[in-house]
C-alpha cells in the first residue's frame, strides 16, 4: 500500500492550514497515496490558544478535510482540536486526530497528554481513552491502521494494544518538541514501536518552524519516518516541509510477524491474571 507522510508548517490560521491539506493530499492522491498522513495540531499551531480555534467534529474545518478526502479518492488523518471539558473554570479541548476517506469516518482523541520536558498539556487538553483503528484499503484488501498521536509514542504498552486489534500499520502524528537529542528520540522510537510490534510504522512531525517559533512550544522538528517490522528506516524526511511518499510491503511485514513472533509470545497476560487474583 502506497502511504503519504504529509510534513507541513502548520500556522496559526486554520482556513490557511485547511489549503495545505488540499493542497498535499492532491500531490498525495496523483502519486497513487491510499493514506495520506498530516501531523497532530495541522489545525493550528502550538503557542496560539487552542479552546478558541476549537471546532466540533461536524464542524466547518472537519467538514472540509472530509470533502477533501472525498474528492482525492483517499484516506486523509490530520490533527484538530476539538471542544472539550473545563478544568479550574479553563476550557480544555481534545488533542483529536481526523480520519476520513472511502469507508473511513472516524476519530482518535490522543490518550498520553505531554505533561512532560517543562510542558503540562493536561491544562488545555482533555485525555482520550480508546485506542482506535481504522481499516483502509489496500492493493490486496483491506489495512488495519492504528493511530497515535506524538507523546502516545513513549508508551509501547498502547502499540502492542493496537497491534493486537490486527494493526499492521501505526502512524503517529507528532509536533515533536526541540531540544538536546530530541530528533533523535523522536526517529529512535518510532523504529521501537515497529520492532515491538514487528509492523510498519509511519511517524509524520511538523517541519521545524524557525527558533522564534519553535521557542513557544513543541511546533515540530521535522524528521517524518517510515519504520519497518524490523526497525529499518524505509523512508526519512528533513527538518523542511515536504511530502514523503513510500509503499509498505505489508506481506514482507506479515511473515515478520510470523517469523519474529512477540506478538504470539508475549505473556504480559499472565500479569494482568496475577494482578486481578491480587
Amino acid at each position: 500500500m502506497r502511504v503519504a507522510l504529509a510534513q507541513i508548517r502548520s500556522g496559526t490560521d486554520p482556513a490557511a492550514n485547511l489549503g495545505l491539506v488540499e493542497d498535499y493530499t492532491r500531490r498525495a492522491a496523483d502519486a497513487g497515496a491510499r493514506l495520506v498522513l498530516f501531523p497532530e495540531a495541522t489545525m493550528c499551531r502550538f503557542g496560539a490558544s487552542l479552546a478558541s480555534i476549537a471546532e466540533p467534529l461536524d464542524g466547518p474545518w472537519a467538514t472540509g478535510v472530509r470533502q477533501i478526502a472525498e474528492r482525492a479518492g483517499t484516506v486523509v488523518v490530520a490533527g484538530m482540536f476539538v471542544p472539550a471539558d473545563t478544568r479550574d473554570g479553563r476550557a480544555r479541548v481534545t488533542n483529536t486526530l481526523i480520519a476520513t476517506g472511502p469507508g473511513v469516518d472516524a476519530h482518535y482523541d490522543k490518550i498520553h497528554l505531554y505533561d512532560a520536558f517543562g510542558f503540562t498539556e493536561s491544562n488545555t487538553v482533555a485525555p482520550g481513552r480508546e485506542p482506535v483503528v481504522i481499516s483502509v484499503d489496500g492493493d490486496a484488501g483491506p489495512v488495519t491502521v492504528g493511530l497515535t498521536l506524538c507523546y502516545d509514542v513513549r508508551f509501547p504498552e498502547l502499540y502492542i494494544e493496537l497491534a493486537r486489534r490486527g494493526a499492521q500499520l501505526i502512524t503517529v502524528h507528532a509536533s515533536w518538541g526541540t531540544g538536546a537529542g530530541k530528533l533523535d528520540q523522536w526517529t529512535l522510537l518510532a523504529r521501537a514501536r515497529a520492532i515491538d510490534t514487528t509492523g510498519f510504522v509511519a511517524a509524520v512531525d511538523q517541519a521545524y518552524p524557525g527558533d522564534e517559533i519553535a521557542a513557544l512550544g513543541p511546533t515540530g522538528v521535522g524528521g517524518s519516518v517510515v519504520a519497518s517490522p524490523v526497525g529499518e528506516v524505509v523512508a526519512s524526511a528533513g527538518d523542511d516541509p515536504a511530502l514523503l511518499v513510500t509503499d509498505v510491503d505489508l506481506d514482507a511485514a506479515r511473515k515478520v510477524r510470523e517469523t519474529i513472533a512477540v506478538m504470539h509470545n508475549r505473556t504480559d497476560h499472565l500479569w494482568r491474571k496475577a494482578e486481578s487474583r491480587g
